[in-house]
């Protein structure tokens, strides 16, 4: 089994080296209305301007955003990904890590007494 964690683990390492860039924050895709009157975005049904992208991030307990081009947003949808890759892998990581020194704790325990 302590093989099986091990590899586990070193196959979760190798996944981190292929990551691409990483930024963390949520992309999102908005459509709007305009202040116009008579625009077609207050027709019934409504067609609305966009589609805009908004990057949304934290920091430090205050929320951050910035609009986005469409090119701008192609690159953010990838870096956000690979955060979201990152932070997949680091759970299991952490997962793993977790399961394995509990194990050598144990044993540890057991050679004491």
């Amino acid at each position: 089994m302590r093989d099986t964690v091990h590899q586990q683990y070193e196959a979760l390492k190798q996944q981190l080296t292929t990551l691409g860039l990483v930024r963390p924050g949520h992309l999102g895709r908005r459509f709007m209305r305009c202040g116009k009157p008579d625009c077609r975005c207050k027709a019934d049904p409504p067609i609305l301007h966009g589609p805009y992208y908004q990057w949304t991030w934290n920091v430090r307990g205050t929320t951050r955003s910035r609009w986005l081009t469409d090119t701008e947003a192609a690159y953010c949808a990838e870096w956000t990904r690979n955060h979201h890759l990152l932070r997949t892998i680091i759970r299991k990581m952490e997962a793993l890590s977790l399961k394995e020194t509990d194990r050598i704790l144990r044993t540890i325990a057991q050679r004491r007494g």
